[in-house]
Protein backbone atom coordinates (compact mmCIF):
# COMPACT_ATOMS: atom_id res chain seq x y z
CA UNK A 1 0.00 0.00 0.00
CA UNK A 2 1.44 3.15 -0.44
CA UNK A 3 1.51 5.93 1.35
CA UNK A 4 3.40 8.77 -0.14
CA UNK A 5 2.43 9.76 -3.37
CA UNK A 6 6.03 10.05 -4.15
CA UNK A 7 6.47 6.36 -4.07
CA UNK A 8 3.51 5.56 -6.08
CA UNK A 9 5.03 8.19 -8.87
CA UNK A 10 8.66 6.55 -8.63
CA UNK A 11 6.91 3.28 -8.85
CA UNK A 12 4.61 4.32 -11.61
CA UNK A 13 7.26 5.62 -13.88
CA UNK A 14 9.43 2.42 -13.47
CA UNK A 15 6.52 -0.06 -14.48
CA UNK A 16 4.67 2.24 -17.10
CA UNK A 17 8.15 2.35 -18.58
CA UNK A 18 8.33 -1.70 -18.55
CA UNK A 19 5.33 -1.98 -20.30
CA UNK A 20 5.77 0.26 -22.86
CA UNK A 21 8.61 -1.72 -23.64
CA UNK A 22 6.56 -4.68 -23.84
CA UNK A 23 4.34 -3.21 -25.79
CA UNK A 24 6.17 -1.95 -28.16
CA UNK A 25 7.74 -5.75 -29.36
CA UNK A 26 4.35 -6.08 -30.35
CA UNK A 27 3.72 -6.93 -34.14
CA UNK A 28 -0.06 -6.34 -36.18
CA UNK A 29 0.44 -10.53 -37.12
CA UNK A 30 1.16 -11.73 -33.51
CA UNK A 31 -1.66 -9.81 -31.95
CA UNK A 32 -3.80 -13.09 -32.04
CA UNK A 33 -1.09 -15.13 -30.23
CA UNK A 34 -2.64 -17.13 -27.13
CA UNK A 35 -0.85 -19.91 -25.17
CA UNK A 36 -3.59 -22.16 -26.46
CA UNK A 37 -6.83 -21.71 -27.90
CA UNK A 38 -9.23 -19.90 -26.07
CA UNK A 39 -6.72 -17.80 -23.75
CA UNK A 40 -6.08 -14.22 -23.91
CA UNK A 41 -3.99 -13.08 -26.79
CA UNK A 42 -1.35 -10.37 -27.10
CA UNK A 43 -3.93 -8.23 -28.30
CA UNK A 44 -6.06 -8.71 -25.59
CA UNK A 45 -3.87 -8.42 -23.05
CA UNK A 46 -2.33 -5.13 -24.59
CA UNK A 47 -5.52 -3.33 -25.18
CA UNK A 48 -6.34 -4.75 -21.46
CA UNK A 49 -3.46 -2.90 -19.91
CA UNK A 50 -4.33 0.14 -21.83
CA UNK A 51 -7.87 0.43 -21.10
CA UNK A 52 -8.20 -0.92 -16.89
CA UNK A 53 -6.61 2.07 -15.90
CA UNK A 54 -9.81 3.82 -16.33
CA UNK A 55 -11.41 1.54 -13.49
CA UNK A 56 -8.46 0.96 -11.00
CA UNK A 57 -7.21 4.85 -11.50
CA UNK A 58 -10.59 7.02 -12.82
CA UNK A 59 -12.89 4.76 -11.33
CA UNK A 60 -11.94 3.97 -8.44
CA UNK A 61 -9.10 5.89 -7.22
CA UNK A 62 -10.95 9.40 -8.51
CA UNK A 63 -8.19 10.85 -10.83
CA UNK A 64 -10.24 11.79 -13.82
CA UNK A 65 -9.07 9.91 -16.62
CA UNK A 66 -9.65 10.19 -20.55
CA UNK A 67 -10.68 7.05 -22.23
CA UNK A 68 -8.53 5.61 -24.78
CA UNK A 69 -11.05 3.26 -25.97
CA UNK A 70 -13.79 0.93 -25.45
CA UNK A 71 -12.16 -2.41 -23.80
CA UNK A 72 -14.52 -4.70 -25.78
CA UNK A 73 -12.95 -3.30 -28.77
CA UNK A 74 -9.64 -4.58 -29.43
CA UNK A 75 -7.54 -2.95 -32.28
CA UNK A 76 -5.97 -5.11 -34.79
CA UNK A 77 -2.78 -2.91 -35.15
CA UNK A 78 0.24 -3.20 -31.97
CA UNK A 79 0.65 0.75 -32.39
CA UNK A 80 -3.09 1.79 -31.52
CA UNK A 81 -2.32 0.02 -28.31
CA UNK A 82 0.89 1.26 -27.55
CA UNK A 83 -0.31 4.83 -28.74
CA UNK A 84 -2.96 4.24 -26.06
CA UNK A 85 -1.41 3.30 -23.24
CA UNK A 86 1.02 5.63 -23.99
CA UNK A 87 -1.74 8.33 -23.82
CA UNK A 88 -3.00 6.73 -20.48
CA UNK A 89 0.19 6.17 -18.97
CA UNK A 90 1.22 9.99 -19.34
CA UNK A 91 -1.59 11.17 -18.18
CA UNK A 92 -1.77 9.09 -15.15
CA UNK A 93 1.78 10.50 -14.56
CA UNK A 94 0.27 14.01 -14.86
CA UNK A 95 -2.59 13.92 -12.80
CA UNK A 96 -0.91 11.97 -10.03
CA UNK A 97 0.22 15.06 -8.67
CA UNK A 98 -3.84 15.92 -7.62
CA UNK A 99 -3.97 13.41 -4.98
CA UNK A 100 -1.93 13.85 -1.28
CA UNK A 101 -0.14 11.54 0.79
CA UNK A 102 -3.63 12.23 3.20
CA UNK A 103 -5.33 10.96 0.23
CA UNK A 104 -4.03 7.68 -0.20
CA UNK A 105 -4.99 6.75 3.37
CA UNK A 106 -9.00 7.43 2.28
CA UNK A 107 -11.29 4.18 2.05
CA UNK A 108 -13.21 4.10 -1.59
CA UNK A 109 -15.17 1.13 -2.97
CA UNK A 110 -13.49 -1.25 -4.34
CA UNK A 111 -13.95 -4.67 -5.65
CA UNK A 112 -15.28 -6.62 -2.03
CA UNK A 113 -15.61 -3.66 -0.02
CA UNK A 114 -13.55 -0.99 0.91
CA UNK A 115 -10.08 -0.46 0.54
CA UNK A 116 -7.60 2.72 1.03
CA UNK A 117 -6.66 4.42 -2.17
CA UNK A 118 -2.93 3.45 -1.85
CA UNK A 119 -3.34 0.09 -1.59
CA UNK A 120 -5.84 0.01 -4.80
CA UNK A 121 -2.72 1.59 -6.34
CA UNK A 122 -0.34 -0.57 -5.37
CA UNK A 123 -3.08 -3.67 -6.21
CA UNK A 124 -3.38 -1.85 -10.04
CA UNK A 125 0.76 -1.81 -9.96
CA UNK A 126 0.78 -5.54 -9.02
CA UNK A 127 -2.26 -5.98 -11.92
CA UNK A 128 0.15 -4.69 -14.75
CA UNK A 129 2.86 -6.64 -13.92
CA UNK A 130 1.07 -9.48 -13.87
CA UNK A 131 -0.27 -9.10 -17.38
CA UNK A 132 2.81 -8.10 -18.43
CA UNK A 133 4.60 -11.11 -17.24
CA UNK A 134 1.79 -13.13 -19.18
CA UNK A 135 2.67 -11.05 -22.51
CA UNK A 136 6.26 -12.09 -22.08
CA UNK A 137 5.54 -15.63 -22.68
CA UNK A 138 3.59 -15.04 -25.52
CA UNK A 139 5.66 -12.69 -27.10
CA UNK A 140 8.85 -15.67 -26.74
CA UNK A 141 5.83 -18.18 -28.03
CA UNK A 142 5.24 -15.44 -30.72
CA UNK A 143 8.84 -15.69 -31.78
CA UNK A 144 9.49 -11.83 -30.87
CA UNK A 145 12.38 -10.66 -28.60
CA UNK A 146 11.37 -10.00 -25.05
CA UNK A 147 12.36 -6.97 -23.59
CA UNK A 148 14.77 -6.64 -20.57
CA UNK A 149 12.09 -5.17 -18.52
CA UNK A 150 13.68 -6.00 -15.38
CA UNK A 151 16.97 -6.86 -16.34
CA UNK A 152 18.59 -9.25 -19.53
CA UNK A 153 16.70 -11.47 -21.30
CA UNK A 154 17.42 -14.95 -22.36
CA UNK A 155 17.52 -13.50 -25.83
CA UNK A 156 20.36 -10.76 -24.83
CA UNK A 157 22.51 -13.69 -23.24
CA UNK A 158 23.54 -15.10 -26.33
Amino acid sequence: MYRKMEDFKQDWAHAAGGTKMVLGALTDDTLNQAIVEGHSTLGWLGWHLATAPMFFVGQVVGLQLTSVGNPQEVPTEAAKIVAAYEQIAAEITEKADTLTDEALLEEVPFIQGNAPRGAVLRMFIDHQTHHRGQMTVLLRQAGLTVPPVMGPTQEMQR
